[in-house]
């Protein structure tokens, strides 16, 4: 039988929970001629949003054409150029005319395109002799989707990881070109909430105001109570309320952990899942991730790996440098719990969700966090 719970961004529709409200502002945002922001932890169901979302207008029968680049691990101006030319490659792999268009509307870098003798998929190479001809080629690339005959809308995933280049200001470069654009609309993602507000929410920053945002935050728990259910059911299995209560609980309602444990559980359950059933095996996922968990142990100092157990065990701390919180863990002064906080949120091992309220702290991995609970 097999699994519906997912793991991968790219699902069917019916394996896809909620997000209906996301994916009509998103919809919206990018069918009218504006550009949107999305941010969220990682993990939350950003890319799978963006698949749904990409799927929809297919399902719509928009006439659009849709690209996702992941720029994760780009490094460089050169990373970042050669995947882009690369997700226009993978979509148009069944169209050669398109990519002979694409290779002359880039042809003064000498682009080489093969194909892979197992998949038969389009591959393809470029050579830069210079930090000129690589912006070239970007221009050239932006220059192909303005010219294209349909509307074209670009997702970039993980985009704050274009102030890690060096050597050339990406933000200026990329405002400069996308703002002339009229037949392309973007998409930009990112994980890192301070540093994506501060790229579009800042007046002295390029990109300032130039897009609609998105939040995604958790999907509501009756929602995910009723999905889970779903799938559980009509693949078969019964599961108690109280075992889905538990499994939304201990991962927080947070999109991958929940999928996760969901998958766990179904893979390794008989046809009738209790409570102790969902209890036993989370925690044998738990048990299976503790060499992950240990390796963190051998990344940071005694101190830092102290502060996480201490967020962990509370669950969440709204005022980490309060005295009480101090005394209780004995983390000393305020402002060495503010060096050891910010410290790891750089590490991206505590995030800080941040309403007009109050300002929240988590370890950022759920399981690891419930893995502390108890070590």
């Amino acid at each position: 039988m097999k699994n519906p719970f997912v793991l991968s961004p790219k699902v069917d529709k019916e394996l896809f929970c909620d997000r209906e409200s996301e994916l009509q502002d998103l919809l919206s945002i990018v069918t009218n001629g504006a550009n949107a922001t999305l941010i969220s932890p990682r993990r939350m169901g950003k890319t799978g949003l963006i698949y749904r979302l990409f799927d929809e207008i297919k399902d719509q029968k928009m006439d659009i054409d849709t690209f996702y680049v992941d720029i994760y691990a780009t490094q460089n101006t050169e990373d970042f150029v050669t995947a882009f030319a690369e997700a226009i490659v993978e979509a148009y792999q069944k169209k050669i005319p398109v990519l002979k268009k694409l290779l002359k509307a880039i042809g003064g870098m000498k682009p080489t395109l093969s194909f892979d003798k197992l998949t038969g998929s389009p591959e393809l190479s470029l050579s830069f002799n210079s930090d000129d001809e690589k912006l070239t080629t970007l221009k050239n690339i932006f220059n192909f989707l303005e010219n294209h005959d349909k509307p074209v809308i670009v997702a970039f995933d993980e985009f704050q990881q274009i102030r890690e280049y060096k050597g050339v200001y990406m933000e200026a470069v990329l405002r400069t070109h996308i703002q002339m654009l009229k037949n392309v609309n973007f998409i930009f993602c990112g994980s890192r909430r301070h540093m994506m507000i501060d790229m579009f929410i800042n007046a002295r920053k390029p990109f300032y105001c130039s897009t609609m945002p998105v939040n995604l935050g958790k999907i509501d728990v009756d929602k995910y109570s009723e999905f889970i259910n779903r799938l559980f059911e009509s693949n078969g299995k019964a599961i108690e309320s109280e075992a889905v209560e538990f499994i939304l609980d201990f991962t927080r309602c947070h999109t991958f952990y929940t999928q996760s444990l969901c998958n766990f559980i179904f893979q390794n359950s008989k046809r009738n899942i209790t409570l102790a059933d969902a209890r036993n095996l989370a925690a044998q996922l738990l048990s299976l991730n503790e060499t992950i968990f240990l390796q963190y142990r051998s990344l940071l100092t005694t101190q830092q790996w102290n502060f996480l157990k201490a967020i962990a065990k509370e669950g969440s701390v709204l005022q980490p440098m309060s005295s009480k919180f101090l005394s209780k863990y004995s983390i000393g002064t305020p402002a060495n719990s503010q060096r050891l906080l910010s410290s790891l949120i750089e590490k991206d091992l505590i995030l800080d969700e941040i309403s007009i309220n109050k300002s929240e702290y988590f370890v950022y991995d759920v399981f690891f966090s419930r893995w502390l609970e108890n070590n």
